[in-house]
């Protein structure tokens, strides 16, 4: 794990110092060569292509899938997951490899607007959050656990989910957070230790939500804080996986499951109302009910948009 750390440390620093160079040799004289002011930025690309593909041995299927209580309830549909492919957001970094994301997705009545605004292409350019039925949703443990990080002081930002908003998520927005640190990536997040080296993480937590701090116990079931769009995200959502270690640069990830639910693929949709899901919580089956209507990818992920959410 140190190496891995190690790896994602100068990975940043590489993309640091190219941008340092570029600055300097635009604001006053060249520090190098033309040609050796890239050099920075081509060896943050191989490490960070290194380590992308990377993964943990547990992606060959030899570890089996923690099962854990579902995070949330209520009706949501499944994007970018392990259970279509591996890794789901196709990287290894950050421990994501069989992260999920969710959106909620509630039931509408006849002749109403949908409760999830569509991707557009141009306009409008960004949405409120409060447009979004995922934001706001509480977040359960998903085991008795004990909680080793968590923060909640950065801000929801507006929605990526339009062509100009997504290419500034992308191109800009996407790799400035990659070059200051997995806690701008995830954004506002908690991570629980579940014991016996597996580690929960939920990310993208709204701001000022958060109901614990590192240091406290929680028992399966708990609230531990609420749906934001923190961090490098299109739209409010939950992403959740687990991994071996508390710190995202240096973790492998760990398959899951969610007991009664199982994990969905990319498109289903999926309820769990709040007896379900203490029905869970006691290791008892909670009602799956699959919807695979080809449900729109979400943007947003983590490192990778949604739909492409880190």
């Amino acid at each position: 794990m140190f190496v891995r750390k190690a790896m994602m440390v100068l990975h940043r620093v590489c993309w640091l110092v190219f941008v340092a160079l570029v600055l300097v040799g635009v604001l006053a004289e060249p520090l190098l060569p033309f040609g050796l002011t890239f050099v920075p930025a081509a060896l943050a690309v191989v490490i960070g292509f290194t380590l992308s593909r990377s993964g943990p041995k547990e992606a060959l299927g030899d570890r089996p899938a923690v099962e854990v209580a579902p995070p949330v309830t209520g009706r949501w549909s499944a994007l970018n997951s392990p259970a279509d492919k591996v890794p789901s957001h196709g990287t290894h970094v950050y421990g994501q490899t069989y992260a999920i994301d969710i959106v909620a997705e509630p039931e509408t009545g006849d002749g109403e607007p949908p409760a999830r605004p569509p991707f557009r292409l141009f306009w409008p350019v960004a949405r409120r959050n409060r447009d979004f039925p995922a934001f706001g949703a509480p977040l359960l443990a998903v085991a008795d656990a004990t909680v080793v990080r968590a923060s909640d002081g950065q801000r929801d930002h507006l929605s990526r989910n339009s062509l100009p908003a997504l290419a500034y998520l992308m191109l800009i927005e996407g790799a400035v957070r990659d070059m200051l640190g997995a806690r701008r990536i995830i954004g506002n997040h908690v991570i629980l230790d579940l014991g016996e080296r597996t580690y929960a993480v939920y990310a993208h937590i709204r701001r000022g939500s958060l109901t614990v701090k590192a240091g406290d116990t929680v028992r399966a079931g708990q609230e531990i804080g609420r749906v934001g769009n923190s961090g490098n995200t299109t739209e409010p959502h939950l992403h959740f996986h687990l991994m071996d270690g508390p710190d995202p640069d240096a973790a492998r990830g760990v398959p899951f499951t969610w007991r009664g639910v199982g994990v969905p693929a990319n498109g289903e949709t999926f309820t769990v109302d709040a007896v379900e899901a203490g029905a869970a919580v006691k290791g008892e089956d909670a009602v799956k009910a699959p919807d695979r209507a080809g449900q729109r990818g979400v943007r947003g992920g983590w490192p990778g948009v949604v739909g492409g959410a880190g």
